[in-house]
């Protein structure tokens, strides 16, 4: 922490994916800006003026350079973010959408890409400080703040919860004369009436504002005049759907504008069970996070709702405008910007790019399964899981679990992993004379039969030492005909893939 106080510490901390700018850090950077002005060379601090800088934000900055936070290596992980970009914007499918004429003003070349992580770690690549509306992005945003207002039996007995089948601007309701869901525009219209109900439109649209300006954590939330004229132009379906429900008796909308790097903000609230990440300001109840992300699983991408939660397993949102709301529960917001759209109405490079996020890591809410771990899981993995997964290597190691050790190889646990003494599982397993471990370690596993420990002890040693004569044979066997100075190392993912009769 010592070297936050030059130019060297202020790159690291951005390599945490902190920005300077968070709020969190706003009393720090203040006291630093001014301490550093009153030095003498302007650049260094002496301990003790250091310590007066970070004392106020030392428990986040810790976590930030011991890699505490839910992506750990962040500068790997936005190597890759980048990439996924780069690959989408390639793609030249798809049409602006010009029913709205503010819209078709766009140009087909914008491309932008923000995310957020729960710990308030960010990144952007691409046109990520253009503003743009939200369109139907902001239907689970106006649901959540329905549900947080009202709770989720209230707000449902107007709107259903069902996907409707049809296109999102139909004239239909469900048998019993609700919109089947939020997402559609008939279900947004009833939101939007829920919301601050016998207040004016002013009143209404000031405290929207207000719950997206949290959600947002104070960065840009605006309004665009332009592109609400345009819509009210264009709009007689929105004003029949208007009127059909108030003859139905049920009842009525909003537009707001933001830019790629807001939006992931808000994203990230709805990541973080409705905290906002950067501010840790509470903005939405836990019951209306469920609730919105289970429906924008659901019924969020029109048309491709299903598709989506097939191939990508993540609640989202798409808008005409082009944006992509897409959030990984527990661990980041993301928003994905680009105007073209495909015939569903989703924009073409914000699909690419979410599908092909969820094939390099394990993001899919069903990746997670016992014994499904083949894709990269940038998360922390490291700290007290680290600790514990080697805890439970070597104790199955020391009480002969062969079935328990089985379960570890076909997660894709390392097999070779070391505790605080560099003893391996058939360090403990060789100890203990455990000649069935043993050997599943060397033939199934495809272990190193000679690692050693930090008083330079191998398996071989120890069976030795203890007495174990059969394990001692199999480890000679082995290494008869295993030259670890010539074989590569196997890793467990080969293990997983090449041998598995071995394990099962």
């Amino acid at each position: 922490l010592f070297y936050l106080s030059n130019i060297g510490g202020i790159i690291a901390l951005k390599a945490t994916g902190l920005r300077t700018g968070d709020p969190r850090l706003k009393e720090c950077m203040d006291t630093l800006k001014v301490t550093l002005k009153n030095t003498s060379d302007g650049v260094m601090l002496d301990r003790d003026l250091f310590k007066k800088c970070v004392q106020s934000n030392i428990v986040l900055l810790t976590q930030a350079f011991r890699k505490k936070f839910v992506i750990p290596d962040f500068q790997s992980f936005s190597s890759h973010i980048d990439e996924l970009y780069e690959s989408a914007k390639n793609l030249t499918e798809g049409q602006v959408a010009d029913y709205i004429p503010q819209l078709a003003k766009f140009s087909p070349d914008l491309w932008a890409v923000s995310l957020c992580t729960v710990d308030g770690q960010r990144h952007t690549v691409g046109d990520t400080k253009v503003p743009f509306c939200l369109q139907s992005c902001v239907k689970p945003l106006k649901y959540a703040i329905a549900v947080h207002d009202h709770g989720t039996e209230y707000v449902h007995r107007f709107i259903g919860k069902e996907p409707s089948g049809l296109r999102f601007n139909k004239l239909f309701l469900d048998e019993d004369d609700k919109p089947h869901n939020p997402m559609v525009n008939a279900g947004a219209i009833v939101c939007t009436s829920l919301i601050k109900q016998g207040a004016s439109n002013a009143e209404k649209f000031d405290y929207v504002m207000n719950f997206l300006n949290k959600m947002a954590g104070n960065e840009y939330v605006g309004f665009s005049n332009a592109t609400f004229q345009s819509e009210r132009e264009s709009g007689d379906r929105n004003f029949a759907i208007g009127y059909y429900l108030k003859e139905k008796k049920v009842r009525i909308l909003c537009s707001i504008e933001v830019t790629c790097e807001s939006a992931s903000v808000m994203a990230a609230t709805l990541a973080n069970g409705g905290f906002c990440p950067i501010t840790g300001e509470r903005v939405l109840s836990p019951e209306a996070v469920r609730d919105t992300l289970s429906l924008m699983h659901s019924c969020g991408m029109y048309d491709f709702s299903g598709q989506f939660a097939f191939h990508v397993g993540l609640p989202a949102k798409s808008g005409v405008a082009g944006g992509i709301l897409l959030v990984v529960p527990n661990v980041m917001g993301i928003m994905c910007w680009s105007p073209p759209l495909d015939k569903l109405g989703n924009s073409v490079r914000g699909i690419q790019f979410c599908t092909d996020l969820v094939s390099l890591f394990n993001f899919h809410n069903y990746d997670n399964l016992r014994h499904f771990a083949k894709k990269h899981d940038p998360r922390r993995e490291g700290g007290d899981q680290r600790v514990k997964s080697v805890i439970n290597l070597l104790f199955a190691a020391y009480t002969g679990d062969v079935s328990a050790l089985r379960r570890f190889a076909l997660s894709s646990m390392d097999m070779e992993q070391r505790d605080y003494d560099s003893r391996t599982a058939l360090h403990v397993a060789a100890a203990e004379g455990h000649a069935e471990v043993v050997r599943f370690l060397l033939e199934a596993c495809k272990v190193n039969p000679v690692p050693r420990d930090r008083w330079d002890n191998t398996p071989m040693e120890e069976a030795l030492h203890f007495g174990h004569h059969d394990v001692v044979t199999i480890l000679q066997d082995y290494q008869n005909k295993y030259n670890p100075q010539e074989a590569p190392k196997k890793k467990v993912k080969e293990t997983t893939e090449n041998n598995l009769d071995g394990l099962l």
